[in-house]
């Protein structure tokens, strides 16, 4: 099983635009759009290029070789 990094959320959720910039994965927010054209990234698995895409507690994103697992 790969470990998963944390990142904590103290509201009910976060967009994936917001989470890219959180994780210093991108350096602006008005990256996201691009970085997702251009990037392969996983929710739970599953390809997602909406940079609006709301995440949740619970679920993980797979994103630069890296596993993040959102908490709240």
């Amino acid at each position: 099983m790969i470990k998963a990094k944390n990142i904590k959320i103290t509201t009910e959720y976060i967009t994936l635009g917001q989470f890219l910039k959180f994780a210093s994965i991108i350096d602006q927010g008005g990256e996201a759009k691009g970085y997702l054209f251009t990037h392969e990234v996983k929710v739970d698995g599953v390809v997602e290029d909406r940079r609006g895409r709301k995440l949740r507690g619970g679920e993980t994103v797979e994103a630069e070789g890296q596993t993040f697992l959102i908490v709240r």
